[in-house]
């Protein structure tokens, strides 16, 4: 899921070399915490959100493909 992710978001930014993913645990399964170049943070959250919507609606069927709930936060 973190190699998903990482894939997904380098292709966004101007700055791949910046972008991190954690994986920490929570409530409600895995929560996966994106750390990008302020620069890029605009790119990855996209006009109202739709950027990050649409990366949260591949993890989350990747995810129930496996059985699991995941959780993607950008910081």
């Amino acid at each position: 899921m973190e190699e998903l992710i990482l894939f997904i978001a380098r292709q966004l930014v101007d700055h791949p070399e910046a972008v991190q993913v954690r994986q920490t645990r929570g409530p409600k399964g895995l929560v996966y915490r994106l750390s990008v170049s302020p620069k890029d943070k605009g790119k990855i959250i996209g006009k109202d959100g739709r950027i990050i919507a649409a990366i949260r609606d591949i993890l989350e069927a990747a995810a129930a493909r496996q059985g699991r709930e995941v959780t993607l936060e950008v910081v």
